[in-house]
């Protein structure tokens, strides 16, 4: 059997009409080159060969996506300099116009144009915002950023925070500058990518403690993972705990395994099929609206 059926089988055993993968990577060419020129060379830094499993033109990645059965799914974009956040959102604003199950997707940077091009951004339909704290290298706390936190903190739009210390750690990554982000914001929409990696306790017990704190899956429990950053055994409980803030992610097309993979990390704890269904697709068919 196909992997494509092989997923397809996966979502339809559960009942579901597909899957909802609210982290996956869609950007313009040359920044997507140089990121899997990245990964190529992260050897060094995570101690991990990081093969792209995915790397193809990006019409054929969208298509790949469909015929999995994914019927959303993000551009993940991110700067790593100033007066590079704005141009990422025009690009993808035009990637979603022409690509409708895309969610449509924004970035920023701390930068004095940050508040103005965030609220363009919401004003006109973004969906869903990314922020690198470790590629970008700037503290979620720096000043220039407390308009935009309002700005996400008002409307509800979620940020999708790569925060956690894995694969390499940032000088600003860990749970310490999100908890305080979160004491002056606790209303913030967050979505912490890779469940916080490799800092699971830490971002389980943010998200415990503010309702609107989501993780996403993305890499975690997979096999590649659990190898240098498993997860902490006693916390399987709070995983059934918080089954209504976690939400699946793959980091498709920059996965070193197979799609199929990352689905079936979901089942090594034996959560359930209600956990399944949850994660895969009802919490956030109910955070983005969708029917």
């Amino acid at each position: 059997m196909s992997e494509d059926l092989h997923v397809q089988e996966f979502w339809r055993r559960l009942g579901l009409p597909g899957i909802i993968d609210v982290h996956t990577h869609f950007m313009p060419a040359n920044v997507m080159e140089k990121v899997w020129r990245y990964f190529d060379s992260a050897g060094p830094l995570t101690g991990r060969h990081w093969p792209i499993h995915y790397r193809h033109d990006e019409d054929v990645r969208v298509e790949q996506l469909r015929r999995f059965g994914v019927r959303r799914f993000t551009s993940m974009i991110y700067p790593h300099k100033p007066d590079m956040a704005a141009w990422l959102n025009q690009w993808s604003a035009e990637f979603a116009a022409h690509t409708p199950d895309c969610l449509r997707t924004s970035t920023f940077y701390p930068e004095e144009s940050a508040a103005t091009y965030v609220a363009d951004a919401i004003e006109s339909g973004t969906r869903v915002f990314k922020s690198h704290i470790q590629v970008g290298d700037y503290s979620p706390n720096d000043p220039l950023l407390d308009p935009v936190w309002g700005l996400l903190e008002e409307s509800g739009v979620p940020v999708v925070i790569h925060c956690g210390s894995g694969p390499a750690p940032g000088n600003y990554t860990g749970p310490e500058p999100i908890s305080e982000l979160l004491g002056r914001y606790p209303g913030l929409p967050l979505i912490i990518a890779h469940m916080g990696l490799p800092e699971y306790r830490d971002f389980l017990e943010l998200a415990a403690k503010y309702p609107n704190v989501y993780l996403d899956t993305t890499m975690v429990f997979t096999d590649y993972s659990e190898e240098l950053s498993p997860f902490p055994r006693d916390q399987v409980q709070r995983l059934e705990d918080l089954q209504d803030r976690i939400m699946f992610g793959s980091d498709f097309p920059n996965i070193p395994y197979p799609y199929l993979e990352a689905l079936n990390g979901l089942t090594r704890f034996d959560l359930g099929e209600a956990w399944l269904r949850a994660v895969c697709h009802d919490n956030a068919a109910r955070l983005f609206s969708i029917e």
